[in-house]
């Protein structure tokens, strides 16, 4: 019984640790996009060509089989 409770309270103690990590992660994403907000937008843009190649190989590579 002593072992369940050990137990138990870990995997309470694991899971909160994962949940205030994901929390920072979330608060850090949104203070980088609100940081460098004109510089994501650029990138994207630029990466859309890109993009656009890839899912045409996809494409072509799908239409093959």
């Amino acid at each position: 019984m002593a072992d369940e409770v050990k137990g138990g309270a870990g995997k309470v103690l694991g899971t909160l640790f994962k949940v205030i990590l994901g929390i920072a992660f979330l608060v850090v994403g949104v203070a980088a996009v609100l940081r460098w907000g004109k510089l994501l937008i650029m990138i994207i843009k630029g990466c859309i060509g890109l993009f656009l190649i890839l899912a045409g190989v996809i494409t072509l590579a799908i239409a093959k089989e």
